[in-house]
């Protein structure tokens, strides 16, 4: 049997004056892998927050976050490998001001070392029809938090 890879991923939302956003990146030379939101292994003994302030400053380059809560869990094979793959959704705020960046991946363990990243933001109820893999599958979750959507 396979051992289950633990991985966080993290919608990232910074408040504007059009309601709250979450920020994304695309893939530039994979384009065919989607718009997608910061997420990645937890390496061993790692806490989860910490996991989350690391994936997101390795995959955009961001570190102006902070972690406010855990809002579920996706129990899901790999949609490639099928290889069991747990991911814990985390909801984060920034006070990130770029709208649009790239960002080279460098310095990773993983297989995202050298990797362009198209990253921006989107307003978040965006991210119900366009975010792969089920990524979006807390934002219903995350809409009911934030006092804008109350």
């Amino acid at each position: 049997m396979s051992e289950v890879r633990v991985r966080v991923a993290a919608y990232v939302v910074r408040d504007t004056p059009t309601g709250p956003e979450l920020l994304v990146f695309d893939h530039r030379d994979q384009p065919e892998a989607g718009t997608q939101v910061p997420a990645g292994g937890v390496d061993a003994a790692e806490p989860l927050e910490d996991a989350v302030i690391r994936e997101v400053a390795e995959e955009t380059s961001t570190v102006a976050v902070t972690v406010r809560r855990s809002l579920g869990v996706q129990q899901r094979p790999h949609p490639h490998t099928g290889e069991p793959r747990v991911t814990v959704f985390y909801y984060a705020t920034t006070t990130e001001s770029r709208d649009r960046w790239s960002h080279q991946v460098a310095g990773s363990t993983g297989t995202d070392d050298g990797m362009v990243f198209d990253c921006f933001f989107i307003p978040l109820t965006q991210a119900l029809d366009l975010l792969p893999d089920r990524q979006d599958e807390f934002v219903p979750a995350l809409l009911k938090l934030l006092p804008e959507n109350a």
